[in-house]
């Protein structure tokens, strides 16, 4: 990641509405939440909401999808996660180690589904 990128993100993450769009969002996990289901959540103003979710899009933090007359928003987990990854890259250097994040947030959910998936499908055969 760039350092720009990161200024992005970071500087969309820093405003508190925001912040608890994008958290909601991450705790949501991939299916995301329809908007109006976030500015009931989070007692947001429509118009409010759509301007923040604007920003988070803009800084790649958040995808939407259209289903029906619903617009859906999901965390981006890749950004979430480069950008983890950007911040602790050097993480304990000078100390000669290395306390970086083990795992990346979604991954141990894709192993599962996968799995799942794997096991699913044995079962049937």
């Amino acid at each position: 990641m760039k350092t720009t990128h990161a200024v992005t993100a970071l500087a969309a993450l820093a405003q508190d509405t925001r912040l608890a769009v994008y958290r909601l969002l991450v705790e949501q996990g991939p299916s995301g939440l329809a908007a109006g289901e976030i500015a009931g959540q989070l007692a947001i103003a429509p118009a409010t909401l759509s301007f923040h979710l604007k920003e988070l899009a803009h800084a790649g933090l958040v995808s939407s999808r259209q289903e029906g007359r619903f617009v859906f928003y999901a965390a981006n987990f890749g950004a979430m996660n480069a950008l983890v990854a950007y911040l602790t890259e050097n993480c304990c250097a000078a100390d000669g180690g290395s306390c970086a994040p083990a795992a990346a947030c979604g991954t141990v959910n894709t192993t599962r589904s996968l799995r799942t998936a794997a096991k699913a499908k044995r079962s049937k055969a």
